[in-house]
């Protein structure tokens, strides 16, 4: 019991030991802890909010169990605070709800980008000064991977640190408690009280408000650091369990610390727990996606097994073993390396780069003197394994591989120097560094120095090696005596051509048994010739549409397809026809005679080309689900808008499983169809909470398969609460007798009479795979884009006109007598029709947005590019009094720049209006504009130009800024133009930020262009 902490009740303290803490309560609140109290998972309530009994202070109650006791933290609720009115997981998932839409919208293949992402989003979600993605190396020790810093902080992005900088005790708290948050290092530590009658020390391992360890304060303040906020990022080990789902008893994959997500402050700073809460979701969020980054890796590494299978194949065909050097592919193909050699009868053959014929020798003798017993050696750096006359290879040749193929005879694979530096963060990493037991010293500097490793090649990779050992036992095979291999080569010939007759006949035989299979499958298959005229039609198909097997062949496919369907259908067949077979496509068939009153019959189908013998594609089979029962009763339950209990509850066996939960998620739903699916009663799991106590990982009543299933069913909970559209998602769970259940999880929100969002309703529909890939979310989507581009169009259809109108008056007064300042005014008003022209040509927002857009190279000054930029604010800003002066110098203004200069006009003038727009009358607007050189030739150089617009008054609303950098869903007017400016200014290898001081606020744009040399 910390006695400064709790709630406040009164001037006179009555917390002590044996006080009843539901006295310090309101009725409401005592009823809440009680109820939680005997929870299984408890901490999927947090926070609870209750409020004092005496002062009514909100106070967010934070539970965990620890052995033999219950551990209650309690955090004041700030008075800026929102409180959260609402027990469980799902109310806090909303507040990481748009960074996760980010997270999972990127594309693979990038763990650098899926970083940069993460610790961009915490840093705008936190609020902290600095956000770090901090990976551990295999020797533990750990990198700076991605950063965000406020400005002026010194940059951490490559540093390395040591193991011990992270012990392996904090290391294990972190796998257990997922996010920790030290306020400040140099607050006041309150001393623990407890009963001195409890037989055993209770542990605060697990407690939010527990102080830290003197040796991590410290550390802290070394880093200049008051305030923290660590997520750990938790993954599967690379060599877990199968995914075997029939398994009733499945073991959980062993995890592993991938890394932490670091925040760090300057001052003091609290994070309420809903939004740390919000934070541990998003970074388990992220360690999905580092789980799949990994895969990835993991594929590519099966790619190279499977490349060097190949090889191995190819090189055992020829004459070994100097086929091997002598001929293409080689063994320099069989890994990565810069040279390779064979050692064959006091013969050298070399490949690449490699040592010379005396220094292989040397090596060849060190290798029997030295590793006689072994029948090869590998290693990184020929210097640390031993070899004497190392130094003497030079650079060139510092990693080898080596196996013997004889007792005489070797080959090499030789790698070079790769010269890599560490940057470490004030302290070398010495792999001998363990923890201290008894007491730990944090470093007191963290000043940067590089350690240049040298003598040093790539590593050789365990598949490298495998693939080398490989070509090593075949080679030995293959020294064999001549005449054996004659005869065994008869003898195999022999086999192959009684194989070939055998096999002939039982292809017939597979044949046979495979049209049969097809012709009483349970699902509706059919097949059609390369001119689309069907020449199969099994029994389902016929059963479903009432068109039997000789009615059906010959006809042309598209004309037994619904009118609304011909298109899909001719697309998919064309597809399928030059060799692309499309999956999971839905649409509808006619129906004949005595079934044509039922209506077409839905299907999802597969398309499979057939080929013949030279792979030439003569046809398509198309395998097809029928979805027309399930499909009607969706479409009758989702037209329902009153009470749909009627249907819930129908034991109907069309009624598909159906479940729902009320807005903070309890379950309140539990159909038949669901009780009979996962053999528990509707009273097993009403008033359950769902996420945790019916769909879990541990002790729940239908346990998911991982951490990434319940992470994923919370991310689809929660999207149904907030989104318009219905979520489907893949979804898979094990039933009480063990079962393993594959099905598709459509999720939508209940509304109320006021519109009001009430909770979720969620239906299975158990199909096939097939089904559960049947969204139509991007053909929706396509046909809204075209219905906003044709509103578009005719919106510029009608500025255009005019604006001829406006160019041509310009031409004929250019054509008249006109005085020097006529003219530059008149140069004025064509760059700024050339602007408004160049927007209208913007065809497409998102091309923009997602940087796919091309820039011109002219040749302007930075002084016709503010003239034209001023003009478009000067009414603005005169009706407002507003002053606007250039503080840049005559030397940047003139000097000659290539770019595109319109683009680089459109973005200026839409800063200086906004910043004109949130200045105050009477205020001031100042442009000033610097030019970095960089030469790149003889004559080019690379031009860094920053543009600063400092404006007086509070600065532009936060709103808007989020906004513009992307972080707001609901984008205004102004936003948006914000966001694409910032856009346009990205592609100009630029960015933008905003600056703001005591009584002015500053847009800081920087680009690159070019400049000629003068």
């Amino acid at each position: 019991m910390a006695s400064h902490a709790v709630p406040s009740v009164g001037e006179h303290p009555v917390l002590g030991i044996g006080t009843d803490i539901r006295s310090l309560f309101t009725a409401p609140s005592a009823s809440a802890l009680q109820k939680a109290l005997g929870f299984g998972d408890v901490s999927l309530l947090n926070p609870i909010l209750v409020h004092c009994r005496t002062s009514a202070k909100p106070f967010y109650a934070i539970i965990h169990r620890v052995t033999g006791s219950i551990i209650i933290d309690f955090e004041p609720v700030k008075p800026y605070e929102v409180p959260m009115t609402a027990a469980g997981a799902l109310q806090s998932y909303k507040l990481a709800a748009k960074a996760i839409t980010r997270l999972q919208s990127l594309p693979s293949g990038s763990m650098e980008r899926l970083c940069d992402t993460m610790v961009q989003e915490v840093f705008e979600l936190t609020g902290y000064d600095r956000v770090m993605a901090y990976k551990f190396h295999e020797d533990d020790h750990g990198e700076v991977v991605s950063e965000v810093t406020k400005p002026g902080l010194e940059p951490y992005l490559g540093l390395h640190y040591p193991a011990t900088d992270i012990p392996q005790a904090a290391r294990f708290l972190f796998m257990k408690n997922k996010v920790r948050m030290i306020v400040d290092c140099n607050a006041k530590h309150a001393r623990v009280l407890q009963d001195e009658k409890l037989s055993f020390d209770l542990t605060l391992c697990g407690s939010t408000l527990r102080a830290p360890h003197s040796c991590h304060l410290q550390y802290m303040a070394n880093m200049d650091s008051i305030a923290s906020l660590v997520m750990a990022v938790v993954v599967n080990e690379e060599d877990g369990e199968g995914d075997a789902p029939d398994a009733t008893t499945q073991p959980q994959k062993r995890k592993r610390l991938w890394g932490l997500v670091v925040c760090h402050n300057t001052t003091p700073r609290f994070v309420p727990f809903p939004l740390r809460y919000a934070c541990e979701f998003l970074a388990q969020v992220f360690a999905i996606h580092v789980n799949k980054e990994v895969e990835l890796d993991n594929q590519m590494v099966e790619k190279n097994i499977l490349r060097t299978q190949t090889l191995l194949c190819d090189m055992l065909m020829r004459d070994a073993p100097l086929g091997i050097v002598s001929q293409s592919p080689n063994i320099m193909d069989l890994v990565k390396c810069d040279g390779a050699a064979l050692l064959y009868k006091d013969k050298i053959w070399k490949l690449g780069t490699t040592p010379s014929e005396f220094h292989l020798q040397e090596i060849a003798s060190w290798l029997c003197e030295y590793h006689m017993d072994s029948t090869g050696l590998s290693t990184d750096s020929l210097h640390d394994a031993g070899f004497p006359r190392a130094l003497s290879l030079g650079d060139s040749v510092c990693g080898m591989a080596a196996v013997r193929i004889s007792s005489k005879d070797m080959i090499f694979w030789f790698r070079s120097h790769t010269a890599g530096e560490v940057r470490w963060g004030g302290a070398k990493h010495d792999p001998d560094d363990r923890d201290d037991a008894r007491r730990m010293h944090p470093r007191s500097s963290f000043k940067a120095f590089l350690e240049v490793v040298k003598t040093r090649s790539l590593p050789w990779k365990d598949y490298e090696m495998d693939a080398i050992h490989s070509l090593q036992l075949i080679l030995r095979n293959a020294f064999k005596d001549s005449e054996t291999t004659d005869v065994n080569t008869k003898v195999i010939y022999s086999k192959l051509n009684d194989l070939k007759i055998d096999g002939i006949q039982e292809l017939e035989a597979v044949t046979s048994e495979m049209v049969r299979l097809i012709e009483t499958a349970t699902v509706p298959i059919l097949a059609v010739d390369s001119d689309g005229l069907v020449n199969g039609w099994n029994t389902k198909i016929a059963e479903l549409t009432g068109l039997s097997v000789d009615e059906a062949i010959g006809k042309h496919f598209l004309t037994l397809v619904e009118d609304s369907s011909v298109e899909i259908v001719k697309r998919m067949l064309e597809n399928a026809l030059e060799g692309t077979e499309e999956q999971n496509v839905q649409f509808e068939i006619k129906t004949h005679l005595s079934r044509a009153d039922a209506g077409p019959i839905s299907l999802v189908v597969n398309a499979c080309a057939s080929r013949d013998l030279h792979e030439n594609v003569v046809g398509v089979c198309f395998v097809a689900h029928d979805l027309t029962g399930q499909k009607t009763v969706m479409d009758k339950f989702t037209r329902i808008e009153g009470d749909y209990k009627a249907i819930i509850q129908n034991p109907n066996p069309l009624i598909p499983p159906i479940f729902g939960t009320d807005e903070f998620g309890w379950c309140t739903e539990w159909n038949p169809a669901m009780s009979k699916l996962t053999g528990l009663k509707r009273e097993e799991v009403i008033d359950k909470m769902l996420l945790g106590e019916v769909f879990g990982t541990q002790k729940s009543c239908c346990r998911l398969k991982n951490q990434e299933a319940f992470v994923n069913l919370g991310i689809v909970l929660n999207n149904a609460v907030t989104s318009q559209d219905p979520e489907k998602v893949s979804f898979a769970f094990f039933t009480r007798g063990g079962k393993y259940v594959e099905c598709l999880l459509c999720v939508s929100k209940k509304l109320d009479r006021e519109g009001v969002v009430t909770g979720v309703f969620c239906f299975l529909q158990l199909a096939s795979h097939e089904l559960q890939q049947a969204l139509h979310v991007q053909r929706l989507a396509e046909r809204t884009a075209v219905k906003r581009l044709k509103a578009l169009a005719y919106i510029k259809r009608q500025i255009r006109n005019p604006l001829s109108g406006i160019m041509f008056t310009r031409k004929m007064i250019e054509g008249t007598e006109l005085g020097p300042e006529q003219r530059r005014i008149l140069q004025t008003s064509a760059l700024c029709q050339k602007q408004l022209s160049k927007i209208l040509d913007d065809s497409d927002l998102e091309s923009i947005i997602e940087g796919c857009l091309d820039l011109e190279m002219k040749e302007f000054t930075l002084n016709e590019v503010l003239t034209a930029s001023t003009s478009q604010v000067m009414m603005k800003s005169n009706g407002k009094s507003v002053r606007i002066t250039n503080e840049t110098g005559e030397e940047v203004m003139s000097d000659t720049l290539y770019g595109d200069s319109i683009r680089l006009q459109q973005v200026l003038a839409d800063f200086m209006l906004m910043a004109v727009n949130f200045t105050p009358s009477g205020g001031q607007l100042t442009v000033s504009a610097s030019l970095r050189k960089d030469q790149l030739g003889r004559s080019v150089h690379l031009a860094n130009l920053e543009i600063r617009l400092t404006h007086t008054g509070a600065g532009i609303p936060e709103f808007l800024l989020n906004q513009m950098f992307g972080t707001e869903e609901d984008v205004s007017e102004e936003g948006l133009s914000l966001m694409v400016s910032r856009k346009l200014v990205k592609l100009m290898n630029g960015d933008v930020q905003y600056l703001r001081q005591a009584g002015k606020s500053s847009f800081i744009i920087t680009a690159e262009l070019a400049a000629a040399n003068k």
